[in-house]
């Protein structure tokens, strides 16, 4: 094993911490000390997001970061956020340990304790003792989900990160089945599909205990996938809750996609507009996925707090501000006009002929060339098609 002196450091500062970080040539969980810079937007929103819920809550508020590495998201979480009582670092890696309480020192915080132990270990023993689980690990977070729905009392806030998007996107079907108990798409907008199989695992995981979940702010990003959502209770409140889970039936011949409400729905075989066999994808949350009240909170607060990335963290924020209220899955522009065998036209364009139409329509923070409607495709094909 690596010892402490024979790994190099750098220091950086990221939001308002300086932090001692290890130096690496590729990021890899066979590191030292794990810590990925990529990450900083993730973490700069991750400070957002736990702002506006503190301001929600009215209180203050004790967090576990489960995967804590360098320490950086926790002593931000601490240093960042008015109200946190106590923010726990926690790593099994005594080597991040280690780091993190230099970390800690380096910031002059007290509100910030690293420990070392197995995440789901840590979540059991301190059943309640949270108001915040932030699960970020190397990989899939599902072996870690029912410690933390066994953890999190009511009113409480999960968020959660998985990095295995090759999974959940498609590319490997069987992991995804394995982990997530559901089956992927493969297709034009399977990073969303792979985000509903996330939110319909955590659904379906925290129900065993009676709680349920309300999704307040979700995106995919690069290589990640991450969402926040606060916690309710009681069998009525996740029973409810429960009914927003369902299955995508997707034509890869003519692009429709129809949504099945229902853990065991009536799904036909075939397409009803060409005939082809549907590819089916679930169980999935088909349910909201962003809260239009949360995000805006969000975006207010912005303008005041020292994040590097501020510009990006508006931009994603707005983006998905306005899919609050949108349905399920999105329309990519370029495939449907590669289906026509005709050049795109400007996106915008079209967004004013749904518009025109009556339709709900917006871009999407999934593709640059996605749109999301409650619009017929036959009535998007003919706005591309039509368009001059």
């Amino acid at each position: 094993m690596v010892e402490f002196n024979e790994i190099d450091f750098l220091y950086i500062k990221e939001g308002q911490i300086r932090i001692k970080i290890p130096q690496f040539d590729k990021v890899t969980s066979k590191a030292p000390v794990f810590f990925n810079p990529v990450m900083e937007l993730n973490r700069d929103l991750s400070v957002v997001a736990l702002t506006m819920y503190r301001q929600l809550k009215g209180d203050d508020m004790t967090i576990c970061d489960a995967f804590g590495g360098s320490g950086i998201r926790g002593i931000r979480y601490a240093k960042e956020i008015d109200g946190v009582s106590l923010a726990v670092v926690n790593d099994l890696n005594p080597l991040a340990v280690k780091l993190a309480n230099e970390n800690i020192q380096q910031n002059g915080l007290t509100n910030v304790k690293a420990c070392r132990e197995d995440a789901n270990l840590i979540l059991r023993k301190c059943k309640g003792k949270f108001d915040v689980v932030d699960i970020d690990p190397f990989g899939t977070p599902s072996p870690y989900v029912e410690s933390a729905a066994a953890s999190l009392k009511a009113g409480g806030l999960i968020c959660v990160t998985a990095t295995d998007t090759s999974a959940l996107c498609g590319t490997y079907k069987k992991p995804c089945i394995r982990k997530y108990g559901a089956k992927p798409l493969r297709n034009e907008y399977c990073h969303e599909t792979g985000l509903r199989i996330l939110a319909g695992f955590l659904c379906r995981t925290f129900s065993k205990y009676k709680k349920c979940l309300d999704f307040q702010f979700s995106h995919s990003t690069e290589h990640y996938m991450r969402l926040y959502a606060m916690i309710d209770k009681g069998a009525k409140n996740t029973d409810e809750s429960l009914e927003n889970l369902g299955y995508i039936a997707h034509c890869p011949k003519c692009l429709n996609r129809q949504i099945f409400k229902g853990m065991t729905p009536k799904i036909s075989i075939d397409c009803p507009d060409c005939g082809e066999v549907w590819n089916v994808g679930g169980p999935l949350w088909c349910g909201e996925m962003q809260n239009s009240e949360f995000l805006s909170g969000m975006l207010d607060m912005i303008p005041e707090m020292e994040i590097n990335q501020k510009k990006e963290v508006t931009k994603l924020l707005e983006k998905c501000l306005a899919e609050s209220g949108a349905p399920p899955t999105f329309y990519d522009i370029h495939a449907i006009c590669r289906k026509l065998k005709i050049s795109a036209p400007p996106l915008e364009g079209v967004i004013n002929l749904i518009n025109d139409g009556g339709y709900i329509v917006t871009r999407t923070h999934f593709n640059p060339n996605g749109l999301k409607t409650d619009a017929p495709l036959s009535f998007i094909e003919n706005a591309i098609a039509s368009y001059r």
